[in-house]
């Protein structure tokens, strides 16, 4: 089974103005010379971390993070002004003409799994190949499944202390509920909610429990930008049409993509990953047998570090062949 890369420092990095109040953080590491990649954390709110650096061979790669509006060390920290999809579109667009990059690799999981497929639709030009880990196609169905009704029956206790802050009047608007708590005046209700709510998140997103997960999530500074940022994306359906990555697959056609998707991933349900495959011919899918949501699970770590070291082997391949023209 395949590791993590040993951990690398960046070469570089930087702070973007996007849209105001937003300034991103950005940061470069591995081969300059390499395959572009861009790391799209998920959320949307989690943030980068140097563990994200460390999917990709850094002697074949230039690994480039950025932490999306709000999130990790971007400024204003879980700011839900200029917050939408669209917004992050265009960030990373500004980001790729800033670093000079004409096509790069995405690589995402999760909210950046969606991000990334998006991106990928209105940008097909830019993209060389997609890597997704956990897809979610953000549909109204998945937002019920984790937030409403659906995981709460295999995680009732869990489901319990998530529902706790939520009026019992309200539960049937779970969504709508938290956002209210979590963007009111209340500052012990808000972090109260976000803790709720980022713990659910992270007592669900593995196969067996993860301790240090529970505790990253558990964190204030971190389960205030994941909550808010989530709430505010989901009350607003993902600032997506009805079923928009599905019904736009067709602009997927052309670009190569790897998805791993843990069978018993309870967040984001392997619905999610057959229904893109079985609508974007170039994709592989690989079902991960013993592992649920989350890229740090030693089994959907081995199938990403593969899927990166398979992408760099085809564009290295082409560009040696390129080269020997």
């Amino acid at each position: 089974m395949m590791t993590l890369y040993p951990e690398i420092k960046p070469y570089k990095t930087h702070r973007l103005s996007v849209e105001d109040p937003h300034e991103l953080y950005l940061e470069e590491s591995g081969n300059v010379l390499g395959i572009p990649v861009l790391f799209v954390h998920g959320g949307p709110g989690a943030g980068s971390d140097p563990k994200s650096r460390l999917f990709f061979n850094p002697e074949h790669y230039r690994i480039i993070l950025f932490d999306q509006r709000g999130a990790g060390l971007s400024t204003p920290h879980a700011e839900l002004e200029n917050n939408s999809t669209q917004a992050l579109l265009a960030d990373m667009e500004a980001i790729r003409e800033y670093l000079g990059i004409e096509q790069w690799v995405l690589f995402g999981g999760s909210w950046g799994a969606t991000l990334s497929l998006v991106y990928a639709q209105t940008y097909p030009d830019k993209v060389m190949a997609l890597i997704l880990r956990g897809v979610f196609l953000c549909r109204e169905q998945d937002l019920q499944w984790f937030y409403q009704s659906g995981a709460s029956k295999i995680f009732p206790d869990y489901w319990e202390d998530y529902i706790q802050p939520i009026k019992k009047t309200e539960r049937n608007h779970l969504i709508a509920a938290y956002y209210e708590l979590l963007t009111g005046d209340n500052e012990l209700a808000r972090m109260g909610a976000a803790k709720a709510w980022s713990l659910w998140e992270a007592r669900c997103a593995t196969l067996r429990p993860s301790h240090e997960l529970v505790e990253s999530f558990s964190a204030p500074h971190m389960a205030l930008a994941i909550a808010r940022i989530e709430a505010h994306y989901f009350v607003n359906k993902g600032f997506l049409e009805v079923n928009q990555i599905l019904e736009n697959a067709a602009n997927l056609a052309g670009t190569p993509g790897i998805i791993v998707h843990g069978r018993y991933d309870m967040i984001c349900t392997l619905d999610n990953a057959v229904a893109l495959h079985n609508s974007w011919p170039e994709s592989q899918l690989n079902i991960i047998r013993d592992a649920g949501h989350a890229s740090s699970e030693p089994s959907i770590a081995d199938a990403l570090i593969r899927a990166t070291r398979d992408i760099a082997r085809r564009f290295r391949k082409d560009a040696d062949d390129e080269a020997s023209d």
